[in-house]
């Protein structure tokens, strides 16, 4: 049964369903009022059901008495960038990043261009519960203004990162092989690749949003491109997802190798460069965390969420973050994951390793991590959670997210959902049967009374 998902990440919906009209515009009624009918920069991924949102959220924000700064389809870090841009008090993004064709929803942005943190988020979601307007009269209306030259901006953003050479990237003319999947990346990611000088082969580029396969970039929906590296001997190829956050990697012989690596190749060049702090999420992988401190370097993790890691990232001034799904954040360009910046960073990574992407892989800490998910219907979630922290009380244990247990090569993070009645079973060890083991032994001590 389809519901409307409110979380730190915004909401979410089926289109004729539960994402109606009327919860889109109180919603952004809620928004308007929370930003004072402030300027508000509004972005869209490329789904189908995108106009009509975009027509009812600008018409509310006007009703509401906001500037609307309208940049179209874009990524939405590029809504994040455009809220620094314009100054503005917020920024909505008309997106369901990974989900299925038939789901859009809303993101919420403050002013420092970052996802609202959970305080703020809980204060927008209860002005929406009591249904909260701030309806103005006919002379104190906002207005619409469009932007066209959001992705350029994006895109020049990135090429002037500090830890990458653009004009020796250009020499190694790489050959690269792009999936955006009918989303907003196809405005932007072979656009960044030619301004670095590769041959890029595109597929799945025009932004129709009729997404080609299943858009979350995991290595099952990746076939296309694999095929695409394979067929055209190409170095690398890279896959975003609808919004163009997340970026996965498939090597040169057309081999997924895995989302986590994304963040682990731009870690390891960040921190031959520069030695800081790094920030990652509670579910994401080993690998950055032994990056991290080979080169010395302070390591934290958050809760699982971008906000979670980009408000932790904030407040210990960290170098890079992000979260093992693909997601790369460097403050330098904003604090907020994007995928263009982990396309960047990885074609340095390469040109600097010297090799090709299969031998930059393996040259990591090598993991492999299963994710699964558990009926604990009729269970209590919280007493399964204490019922195991105490079991494994020896271990290293942490519980500022769910339980995560800390084993000598291995761990296992355990998280109730809040939408219905499961638990999330993250597991990784050094190879993938024990990492199964790992998880399939901690789904049956959940399930055990």
């Amino acid at each position: 049964m389809s519901r409307l998902m409110v979380s730190i990440s915004g909401l979410r919906g089926e289109i004729g369903s539960t994402l109606t009209p009327e919860v889109i515009v109180r919603y952004t009624q809620a928004f308007a009022k929370y930003v004072n009918g402030g300027k508000v920069v509004l972005g869209r991924d490329s789904r189908v059901s995108g106009p009509f949102i975009a027509e009812l959220v600008r018409g509310t924000l006007v009703a509401s008495g906001c500037q609307v700064v309208d940049i179209d389809i874009v990524p939405t870090p590029t809504v994040q960038l455009e809220i620094e841009h314009h100054q503005a008090a917020g920024g909505i993004a008309i997106t369901a990043s990974h989900n299925p064709i038939q789901w859009n929803g809303l993101k919420f942005m403050g002013a420092d261009g970052r996802f609202l943190p959970p305080a703020a988020a809980e204060q927008v979601y209860s002005l929406a519960d009591q249904n909260e307007k701030l309806l103005q009269t006919w002379d104190k209306l906002g207005n619409v203004v469009f932007d066209d030259r959001a992705i350029e901006r994006h895109i020049k953003k990135v090429l002037s990162i500090s830890f990458i050479d653009v004009e020796a990237i250009k020499k190694r003319r790489f050959k690269v092989a792009v999936d955006t999947v009918n989303g907003a990346g196809g405005r932007i990611i072979p656009q960044l690749l030619e301004a670095l000088g590769c041959q890029v082969i595109a597929i799945n580029q025009e932004a129709n949003g009729r997404f080609a396969h299943t858009p979350e970039p995991l290595p099952e929906n990746l076939i296309q491109l694999c095929e695409a590296v394979r067929e055209n001997q190409a170095d690398f190829g890279f896959a975003v997802d609808p919004d163009v956050d997340r970026c996965a990697i498939v090597d040169n012989e057309g081999n997924p190798i895995g989302e986590e690596y994304t963040l682990a190749i731009a870690a390891k060049l960040v921190f031959s460069k520069q030695l800081g702090r790094m920030v990652v999420n509670m579910s994401s992988s080993r690998a950055s965390e032994d990056i991290a401190r080979y080169y010395n370097s302070m390591f934290v993790r958050s809760k699982v969420g971008e906000i979670n890691v980009a408000e932790k990232m904030k407040e210990i001034d960290a170098l890079i973050g992000g979260e093992g799904n693909g997601g790369v954040i460097l403050p330098e360009v904003h604090l907020g994951r994007d995928a263009p910046v982990a396309v960047a960073l990885t074609l340095q990574a390469l040109l600097e390793h010297g090799g090709t992407m299969k031998e930059l892989k393996a040259s990591l800490p090598q993991y492999e991590m299963v994710k699964k998910k558990v009926s604990i219907e009729g269970l209590n979630p919280d007493e399964i959670i204490e019922r195991l922290k105490e079991k494994y009380k020896d271990q290293e244990i942490n519980t500022l997210d769910g339980l995560k247990i800390d084993f000598d090569d291995r761990w296992v993070h355990l998280r109730k959902s809040n939408t219905e009645p499961i638990m999330r079973v993250i597991a990784e060890a050094p190879t993938l049967k024990e990492a199964e083991e790992l998880a399939d032994r901690f789904m049956k001590e959940i399930t055990q009374k």
